[in-house]
C-alpha cells in the first residue's frame, strides 16, 4: 500500500479512473444505512441513494465553495461489495486503474486467518459521514491512505450495556427505507419500502461518543487511525466511524464462514431473542 500513500493525489486518482463510473451513496445529512426518523414520525433503518459519477465529479463535490445546492448532500464511497476486489468473480471492479497499487491479498492475514479475503473496498469521503453503530460478521483490516478515521470500538462482551437507563435491549427491528429522488434534480427525501421488505435488527445507540448514551459500565475504545496505519477489527466488535477532513482508505474483509464456536459465542453475546419492533423516534428515546 506504500504506493498509495506517496502517490494518491486528487489528480492521480482522477487520471487512473478516467471515465469510469463509480457508485457513490448520497444522503442528505452523511448518515448512510442508519436509524432514521420519516416525516410520518416513524423511525427507518435507511439506506442511501446511490449515483453513478466519475472520480472527477466525485472529487469536486469536497472542495469548499464549489457546491451548489445539490451538492450540499453529503457524498460517500462506500459501497462494501468488494469494489476493488471481490471473491465473487462475475463482480466487476469499478477501481481495475487503481488496482496496480492495491494488493488483492494480504498474505499474513490470509495465512493466519487460513482464507482469501472476500471483499476489498475502497473508501472516500469526509467529516460528514458518519457510520453508525453496529458489528460485522469479518474480519476486518483497515488502512487509512488519507486523512484519518475515529473509531469508537466496543468489545462483543460489552453489547449488553450499550443501552442506556436500564433498556436490556441494544438492538431493535426496524422497518426498511431509502432515500430516493422524484427527478435527476429534486431534493432527496425518505421513502419507505414496501411492506413486503423485511425489516433489519440495527443498534438502538444513535451516538455512543454523545454523553449519557450509554450505561454507566460501558467502556468505549477510542482509536484514531492516521495515514499510513492499519486497525485490526476482529469480527463481531461494535464500531462507530467518525472522519476528519477528506478521508481515503481500504480494507480486506475476511469472511468468519460460521466458524465453529466464535460463531456461537458471537450470536449467544449478540442475544438469541428477537429484539422489539422500533416505535417512533420520541418513544425510541424516552425508552432508552
Amino acid at each position: 500500500m506504500s504506493q498509495a500513500l506517496a502517490q494518491w493525489t486528487n489528480d492521480y486518482l482522477i487520471t487512473r479512473s478516467a471515465d469510469n463510473l463509480i457508485s457513490v451513496a448520497l444522503t442528505p445529512n452523511g448518515r448512510a444505512d442508519a436509524v432514521t426518523e420519516g416525516s410520518d414520525g416513524r423511525v427507518y433503518f435507511t439506506e442511501p441513494h446511490t449515483e453513478k459519477m466519475t472520480m472527477s465529479a466525485f472529487l469536486s463535490k469536497f472542495v469548499p465553495g464549489s457546491r451548489n445546492a445539490k451538492d450540499s448532500e453529503v457524498c460517500y464511497l462506500q459501497s462494501q461489495n468488494g469494489n476493488v476486489y471481490s471473491s465473487d468473480a462475475t463482480q466487476p471492479s469499478e477501481f481495475k486503474g487503481l488496482q496496480a497499487d492495491i494488493p488483492d491479498d494480504l498474505h499474513w492475514c490470509s495465512e493466519a486467518l487460513e482464507s482469501a479475503p472476500d471483499a476489498v473496498n475502497l473508501w472516500i469521503g469526509d467529516q460528514r459521514s458518519i457510520t453508525s453503530i453496529h458489528s460485522d460478521p469479518y474480519e476486518n483490516i483497515y488502512t487509512v491512505i488519507r486523512g484519518s478515521k475515529t473509531f469508537t470500538l466496543f468489545p462483543p462482551t460489552e453489547g449488553w450495556c450499550m443501552a442506556v437507563h436500564e433498556q436490556p435491549y441494544v438492538e431493535r427491528t426496524y422497518p426498511h427505507a431509502q432515500y430516493q429522488r422524484n427527478s435527476p434534480h429534486s431534493p432527496l427525501k425518505l421513502v419507505p419500502s414496501s411492506d413486503t421488505t423485511p425489516a433489519i435488527r440495527w443498534s438502538s445507540v444513535m451516538d455512543p461518543t454523545s454523553p449519557g448514551s450509554l450505561d454507566s459500565e460501558a467502556h468505549p475504545i477510542e482509536i484514531t487511525v492516521s495515514a499510513g496505519e492499519s486497525l485490526y477489527l476482529p469480527a463481531g466488535w461494535w464500531h462507530y466511524v467518525r472522519q476528519s477532513g477528506v478521508t481515503i482508505a481500504v480494507n480486506y474483509w475476511y469472511d468468519l464462514e460460521n466458524r465453529g464456536s466464535s460463531w456461537v459465542w458471537l450470536n449467544l453475546l449478540r442475544g438469541s431473542a428477537e429484539p422489539p419492533t422500533a416505535g417512533s423516534m420520541g418513544e425510541r428515546q424516552g425508552s432508552e
